[in-house]
């Protein structure tokens, strides 16, 4: 007789399984695109500052997008950092390059004039100018966008913006598909192609295609005998190595091509 309770586990397995994880990748990876941070420019901050389309803003200086891929990159928030990142109200994150002023000394005066200036002259600091890090002229402090009274909303909001609840269920999908593949690989039948080990190492590959080429090797395709000897962790560890570096390649080659807007950095 068959039993059916465990036809119904094997189709779980083998077919719903592969096809949900399939979906919520397929979710992930849209909601990971939409929010993941486009690179910008001063003149972008201000048309959307005129537009009012900046719903929080910070400085930071540059990103944290280390540890696995289900995690976002969050900025590093610093008062002077030079790295603007706002939130807009169709769910993206947008940053740019914006040098912060630079007081040069607490009275105004200028500690270093400049050979042959007239002494009667204010000073670019006493004007409230202060030096460009990158060009060496002296910004205008009404220049800072976080100082612009367009964006006093957007630096003293609070709570999430549309742009961070998208980010978290990206987060949060991602999760449940590790999730899933981890106890699946620990407690399901042992996998055919490689070691739990080698399956491990795979799933770690950026952007969850190692977990996809599980769910479709040992799981979608679990019938097929394996070619060769199995594979052992340290081939997968090895794999880890090279498909990283692969596909952070591939990536980088699409955003050049076909620019930042449509390929993130992330």
């Amino acid at each position: 007789m068959i039993d059916t309770r465990r036809l119904d586990r094997a189709w779980l397995r083998r077919r719903a399984l592969p096809a949900a994880l399939l979906a919520c990748w397929l979710v992930w990876a849209a909601l990971a695109w939409w929010t993941a941070p486009r690179a910008d420019d001063e003149a972008g901050l201000q048309r959307d500052l005129a537009a009012g389309r900046v719903l929080t803003i910070t400085r930071a200086e540059g990103w944290d997008d280390s540890g696995p891929w289900a995690r976002r990159p969050e900025p590093r928030f610093a008062e002077g950092g030079s790295t603007v990142v706002w939130a807009r109200p169709d769910g993206r994150f947008h940053y740019a390059y914006v040098p912060a002023p630079v007081t040069d000394g607490e009275d105004g005066a200028d500690p270093d004039p400049q050979p042959g200036a007239d002494p009667g002259s204010p000073s670019p600091a006493a004007t409230g100018a202060s030096p460009d890090p990158d060009s060496g002229r002296f910004r205008d402090p009404w220049t800072d966008p976080l100082a612009d009274p367009r964006a006093l909303d957007a630096t003293t909001h609070f709570g999430d913006t549309r742009a961070d609840a998208l980010a978290d269920a990206a987060t949060v999908i991602a999760l449940v598909i590790g999730a899933a593949w981890l106890l699946t690989l620990l407690a399901g039948p042992p996998p055919v192609l490689g070691t739990r080990w080698y399956w491990f190492w795979i799933g770690l590959l950026p952007l969850g295609v190692g977990v996809l080429a599980w769910a479709y090797r040992e799981c979608w395709r679990a019938d097929a005998p394996a070619t060769g000897s199995r594979r052992s962790g340290w081939s997968g560890l090895g794999w880890w190595i090279v498909g990283g570096i692969g596909v952070s390649l591939v990536v980088v080659g699409l955003g050049v091509v076909l620019g930042d807007d449509l390929v993130p950095s992330w």
